[in-house]
Parts: C-alpha cells; structure tokens; sequence
C-alpha cells in the first residue's frame, strides 16, 4: 500500500456554511477543520443532513464556504474567482458521482476524453490518456462502448477512467457506490483501493459505514461538525 507522506494535499481551517430558510440561519458546517495528506484515503460518513455534502461541495469548489480558509495543493482557494475556481476543478479534482455522468451518445473513449477538451489538450493525446485510463480500470476491451452498452459497474469504471484521465492530484468520489449492487459495489470498491496503493488521494463521501470502513482514514460528521475519525497506520 502506498505511503502517506505527511505532505498537506487538502487544509481546511475552521470552514462554516452558513444557510438561511425562512428567516433562520443554520450552519450547515460548523467550524469544520481537516487535513488529507497525499497519498491518504479518507472517507466522510454520515447520514443525510449531517453536511457531508455542503462538505463535498466545498472540497469540489462547487461551493465556497461562508468562512474560514481552504488550501488545496497548496493554493488557497475559498476566494477565489469563478474562473479560476472552474480551472482547479478541471486541473486539481478528478470527479466520480453516484450516478456516472456520461453523456449516452458518446462512447466510453469520448467520455473519457471530455474533460481533456477543455483544457487544450491535442486530439492525439487526449486519445491516449482515455485509453490508458479505460485499461487501468479494466476497460481496454470496451472503450469503444456507449453507456447504455455497459453495466452499471462498468459505467462507473467509466466515470473513474474520466477522472483518471486528467492526473489530478485528488480523486473526489461522491457516493460512487450508491447505484450498485452489494457485488459491484465490492468490485468499484476494490479499484479505488488499488488506485490509492499506487499514489492516488482518494475522498469518498457516503452514508455507508461499510463502505466507509474500506478507507484507511475515516472521519464522521454529524450536524456540521466532525466528531470521530479513525486512522489506520500507513
């Protein structure tokens, strides 16, 4: 399994989110502090309403926080700009969602390739990074498939290659087992770990302790805080 080094991929520094419904402000994060070292995999458990998503959200820079300070890689990024916090997302962050995300006309290698388009990337090496992100997960036999071709456990590797692709220094992985099978769940489960021991920083968000317990790391949050984390020596 591969090593920590101890080096500060993500910091967060007493995050809040702050929401206000019908005339009441809640926090949905709550003085949140954090660190993920390269290397780590960490899961973030907790029910629905617990903030694991605004938390997600946060650490995606979909989301800015109402306060406190966000270091990802070294950039401090809760101020910046729409722009530049779009090209972190595309540069910084590979993405997997519960529900995949493809595009249904394009085929397994488009899909793949989407995320390259924008950053400039020439056609000829666009195509070999999808290529050799669809074999790393086990997909070299069916790149040229559309979605609706392939399984849901295949999709997913999909989803996985795509955000391979770019070489991101973290892999954000929301709920990306909540659409399988308990067997499939195992299999996705079993790559992100192989993907981890070879370097990959790996955050999965989830409600599933099972799922959850997988991880090296596990921090659990419950009304915007966080209230217990487990660390497994690396």
């Amino acid at each position: 399994m591969a090593q920590i080094d101890r080096t500060p991929l993500i910091r967060l520094e007493n995050i809040y989110k702050h929401y206000t419904l019908a005339g009441e402000t809640f926090n949905a994060l709550d003085g949140v502090t954090l660190t993920v070292y390269k290397g780590d995999f960490m899961a973030i458990v907790g029910p629905s309403g617990s903030g694991k998503s605004t938390l997600m959200n946060v650490l995606g820079c979909l989301d800015q926080p109402s306060s406190g300070k966000y270091f990802l890689d070294g950039a401090e990024v809760e101020e910046l700009s729409e722009n530049k916090l779009a090209v972190i997302r595309n540069t910084k962050i590979g993405f997997i969602f519960q529900s995949f995300h493809l595009l249904p006309k394009l085929r397994a290698i488009e899909n793949v390739e989407l995320p390259l388009v924008y950053r400039g990337m020439s056609a000829s090496e666009r195509r070999e990074r999808a290529k050799e992100s669809l074999t790393k997960v086990g997909l070299g036999e069916k790149m040229f498939h559309i979605p609706n071709q392939l399984s849901g456990g295949q999709q997913q590797r999909v989803a996985i290659a795509r955000a391979l692709a770019g070489i991101p220094p973290l892999l954000l992985a929301d709920e990306p087992t909540g659409a399988l099978d308990s067997k499939t769940s195992r299999d996705v489960m079993g790559l992100l770990q192989e993907l981890n021991a070879e370097g990959n920083t790996i955050v999965l968000i989830t409600h599933d302790p099972n799922v959850a317990a997988q991880a090296k790391r596990v921090v659990r949050i419950q009304d915007g805080k966080l209230t217990e984390e487990r660390i497994e020596a690396s």
